[in-house]
């Protein structure tokens, strides 16, 4: 009679793996889901409001620019977009709908991420750098939140994961 290990008992094991490893793979979707649709959502936003877009007047970009110039952590980023206020809004609400259709469909995932993170960063040196207790600025949480994806990018249901596959099946593997 020989003795042996029954490879069976293990089976339930090798399944919570499974699922862990799934789990783990798909961790930083909803995080990308949600900091995609934000960004649209924000860059949009931006775009269709007739008074953001104007120099100055009520809710324009360059009313709230004049407003936290002198609370902002580095005033001279203020000053520098004060130059075109008009200028400066299009081109964060452009570079929010990028980072945002970037960061959802996972295309250039890491870039986009940079790119979402540069962003709230310089939100966070400005807009909200007063907020007190520091925790009530979001646009320190949202630079952390970019963090993950920057490191890691969009591994499942992406673009680039599609592209990825596409070159390993053609053999062009870039090393």
């Amino acid at each position: 009679m020989v003795h042996g290990m029954r490879t069976d008992t293990h089976s339930g094991y090798a399944r919570r793996n499974d699922r862990r490893d799934t789990a783990t793979r798909y961790a930083l979707l909803p995080l990308r889901i949600f900091l995609g649709v934000t960004f649209i959502y924000a860059g949009l936003d931006k775009l269709t409001d007739s008074a953001f877009m104007k120099e100055s007047g009520p809710g324009s970009i360059g009313d709230q620019m004049r407003n936290i110039r002198d609370i902002s952590a580095i005033p001279e980023l203020v000053d520098l977009a004060l130059k075109s206020p008009v200028g400066f809004g299009y081109a964060i609400a452009l570079g929010e709908l990028a980072v945002g259709i970037g960061t959802l469909i996972g295309l250039l995932a890491r870039i986009a991420a940079l790119g979402g993170a540069l962003i709230s960063l310089s939100l966070w040196l400005t807009m909200s750098w007063s907020a007190e207790p520091y925790y009530y600025g979001n646009d320190l949480a949202y630079l952390m939140a970019w963090l993950p994806l920057v490191l890691a990018g969009a591994s499942v249901l992406s673009v680039d994961a599609w592209l990825a596959q596409r070159r390993e099946a053609s053999g062009l593997r870039l090393r």
